[in-house]
């Protein structure tokens, strides 16, 4: 175990480092950053979801003044084949879905670019096109790992059986939707070509969650060596997981900079764009059983998933990893499956794997509760495990009934009817429900290098702590815990501490993704500092440096890590036209130690909102007839708003936790949409006894005319 990081700084809510950049408009977003003589960029968009381009037609666009050039796939400049098919844009005549790049314009302004664009005349050889998810396919197939690399199909003794032979059991079907990401800054990159004496470097101003891993896909693409690539990243305006792998967008800006002689290319997707080929969350449908005795403990559990994937890149993700670990049960199943459609490639969406992977389960755990005559509360207290059931090892800790208990105890639990449909307020029926929340602790030693370096000129104690590492910050705060966590690690004041981040030229750092930022950067931050202070003491001279990465303890190897919570929801149903309202959520968490409480309750009140958001509002509509998502813009796909919830309260128990990192912390960038949905959906059942087992949950899913009065 390595040394815990003494608190001073940790612990405080220190006022965000990059708040006063922020608010007055000087810190440079992605399109921002000042290039001289930008040229602008609009892509062509196929308008079939399968087939071949066959001709390209962008005479009427290229006679217009100020069109600099227009790509196609028969004049683009080549790439790396077999790397990443998802950034070999223009590099084949194939169309794998609608919305596809197929052709660009480059041009002097965003307005010519655009005018152009739509001047470019596309002939496609058209083949019928399958976008139609269903659990009933033939043609369903096992990929060979989930997101990242868990297996894909899991199984403990015989859950079939234990079902069968069950006292009390529950099986149903339950469904996600399709989910787009939508960060309030769109996906922006602004390529710049440079070097001399045939040595091409390539600079990219890009709002991405990680400058290295960007540096280092655009590199291979473009088969130089990564030192040639620099990805700057200051600011994000938000990811979601969308911005934490690279997309077509950044390939594109780069083929179109080569073509203009030296000149910066701005490319900034719009939000209408942000539903073609910037990643969304795969829609699932998920089996689940669950088998208990009489007294309601678990003796089977399963969950089996379909998903859907693109035809030209696998993405699988592991939605069944909740139910892997969980809740403790002798007999066990996961599975996975994948329908291959011509849509485009899903990705990361926060908390992949466990946001939709929870929903099945704990909607279904307050279905076992109904049908065992318990609380669902005192359910999942019967059903805590002593070890984690996949791996088999310790929790190095596992607060999850000490959330449940101090959240009933703040929500008011006790006072909840029993039987729903039992409290009718006006034209209200009103109810509530409870679920649980998991998320795992990432940790990568070895991923993450930072360096400390002091900077005085007039004697010990007048100069300042330089600390740098290629992280990035999306809005959650990496710019300020990493500021007092590296006082901490230097004994210094935090106002004396000057952190440097996303910018590639600095020590290279794992993707903001995962929940693992603060673990990983703020590890070897830890390392770094201490290295600093051992070799030097408190009164170093100007220049000195030192660097480290982040340690390998072998905890991981040890204990079983994760973060947990319970969430609680009240709901409000209208008795004549079933509208949904969420008047109070409430989460409580055990998330380590809490290094800024300032930024991790944003944090958290984030993710219940945007939890809430799937819940009861947000599905990406698809066309099946023609291949694409319809409501592509914030008129239609709609998302949370302040009015929709009054009050979201979200609070964490003291953790003491050694093992995950110096500074005792877990993430908690994603733990807060985990069980949200569910939460809801238990207390639309407790309200109108309508259980709602696919999601967005709306009026129509709830509205009964023999519900009312």
């Amino acid at each position: 175990m390595s040394e815990p990081l003494r608190p001073q700084a940790v612990g405080t809510a220190h006022e965000r480092v990059d708040g006063w950049a922020k608010v007055t408009g000087t810190a440079p977003y992605a399109y921002e950053h000042p290039v001289p003589e930008p040229a602008y960029l609009r892509p062509v968009q196929s308008t079939v979801a399968r087939g071949r381009v066959t001709e390209v037609d962008a005479r009427a666009a290229t006679a217009l003044d100020g069109v600099l050039t227009v790509l196609t796939p028969f004049n683009a400049p080549r790439l790396r084949r077999g790397y990443d098919t998802e950034l070999e844009v223009l590099q084949s005549d194939e169309v794998w879905f609608r919305g596809q790049i197929v052709a660009a314009v480059v041009a002097e302004t965003p307005e010519v670019a655009r005018q152009a664009a739509d001047l470019v005349r596309v002939t496609y050889d058209v083949r019928p096109h399958d976008v139609t998810l269903s659990a009933d396919r033939d043609d369903l197939y096992k990929p060979d790992v989930v997101n990242p690399s868990h297996p894909t199909d899991t199984l403990t003794g015989d859950p079939d059986s234990a079902f069968e032979s069950a006292s009390r059991a529950v099986e149903a079907t339950y469904t996600t939707a399709m989910y787009h990401n939508n960060p309030l800054e769109p996906h922006t990159t602004v390529a710049l070509w440079h070097g001399e004496n045939g040595s091409p470097a390539l600079t990219l101003y890009d709002s991405t969650q990680g400058v290295h891993p960007l540096r280092d896909a655009v590199a291979a693409m473009f088969e130089l060596e990564p030192e040639r690539v620099r990805v700057v990243a200051p600011y994000v305006g938000g990811g979601f997981g969308s911005k934490g792998t690279p997309h077509a967008h950044v390939a594109l800006a780069a083929l179109a900079a080569a073509r203009t002689e030296g000149r910066a290319v701005k490319f900034a997707v719009t939000r209408q764009q942000m539903f073609s080929f910037v990643g969304y969350r795969t829609p699932t449908i998920q089996r689940v059983r669950l088998a208990a005795d009489v007294d309601g403990r678990l003796t089977g559990i399963s969950n089996d998933i379909v998903e859907l994937t693109s035809r030209y890149k696998e993405f699988a993700e592991q939605t069944g990893i909740p139910t892997r670990t969980m809740y403790a049960a002798a007999h066990r199943r996961t599975t996975h499956r994948l329908a291959a459609l011509d849509v485009s490639v899903p990705s990361w969406m926060r908390a992949p794997g466990e946001c939709p992977g929870m929903f099945a389960p704990e909607v279904a755990m307050d279905e076992l509760a109904e049908a065992c005559g318990l609380d669902p509360i005192e359910l999942r207290i019967r059903n805590e495990p002593s070890h984690d059931p996949d791996s088999g090892k310790p929790h190095s800790t596992r607060n999850f009934v000490a959330c449940l208990t101090e959240g009933a105890r703040r929500f008011g639990w006790g006072s909840r009817p029993r039987l729903p449909r039992s409290t009718l307020d006006g034209d209200w029926w009103v109810g509530t429900g409870v679920a649980g929340s998991t998320y795992p602790v990432m940790r990568q030693p070895g991923s993450a290098w930072a360096s400390v370096r002091y900077r005085g000129k007039g004697g010990a104690g007048t100069g300042r702590y330089e600390v740098s590492i290629g992280a990035a910050d999306l809005g959650t705060g990496a710019w300020t815990v990493l500021t007092q966590i590296a006082s901490d690690a230097l004994d210094v004041s935090p106002t004396d501490v000057d952190v440097r981040i996303g910018d590639s030229d600095l020590p290279r750092a794992p993707v903001a993704g995962g929940s693992s930022g603060t673990t990983n950067w703020g590890s070897a931050v830890v390392a770094a500092a201490r290295q600093f202070r051992d070799k030097y003491g408190p009164d170093p001279a100007d220049g000195d440096e030192c660097t480290a990465a982040m340690p390998d303890d072998g905890n991981g190897k040890r204990f079983a890590m994760a973060a947990y919570g319970a969430q609680f929801a009240e709901v409000r149903v209208n008795v004549y036209t079933g509208e949904i309202r969420v008047p109070r959520l409430l989460g409580v968490f055990a998330v380590g130690r809490v290094i800024n409480p300032r930024t991790a309750r944003s944090q958290l009140v984030g993710g219940m909102t945007m939890g809430l958001s799937m819940a009861l509002h947000e599905t990406s509509v698809l066309d099946e007839r023609f291949g694409f998502v319809v409501n592509h813009d914030f008129a239609e796909y709609h998302i949370a708003t302040c009015a929709d919830v009054p009050s979201v309260e979200a609070t964490w128990i003291a953790e003491d936790d050694p093992y995950p990192n110096p500074m005792g912390s877990k993430g908690i960038g994603e733990i807060g949409i985990v069980g949200t949905a569910a939460a809801i959906a238990n207390a639309v059942h407790h309200a109108t006894g309508v259980r709602v087992r696919d999601l967005p949950i709306t009026n129509d899913k709830v509205f009964d005319p023999n519900l009312t009065v």
